[in-house]
């Protein structure tokens, strides 16, 4: 906030010289922190980038869960598949002794 000449000469009118340069001090040292709190266009920009970057190490890591999914799938399919040979031939071998 920047106190403009007729502001300052008005604040000094009505609590005085010394009062007034204490308020005006004051809240020049609150701009100044008010400022620093202040996000500029490049502090946006950079979190935009590691936001970008997250999300796609985010997307790999997911391509790799899939993948194990569907490899897990498959395997399964391997086994279920060998197992359906497996009782089909132990049935038909109870069927040929019975």
């Amino acid at each position: 906030m920047v106190l403009l000449f007729d502001d300052a000469k008005k604040l000094e009118k009505a609590v005085g010289e010394e009062a007034a340069e204490v308020i005006v001090h004051i809240l020049e040292k609150q701009d100044e922190k008010y400022k620093q709190e202040l996000s500029t266009k490049y502090d946006i920009n950079i979190i935009r980038k590691d936001i970008a970057e997250s999300e796609a190490r985010i997307e790999a890591k997911i391509n790799d869960v899939k993948a194990e999914i569907n490899a897990g799938k498959a395997e399964t399919i391997k086994w279920v598949a060998g197992l359906l040979v497996v009782q089909a031939a132990s049935i038909a071998a109870l069927v040929k002794l019975l």
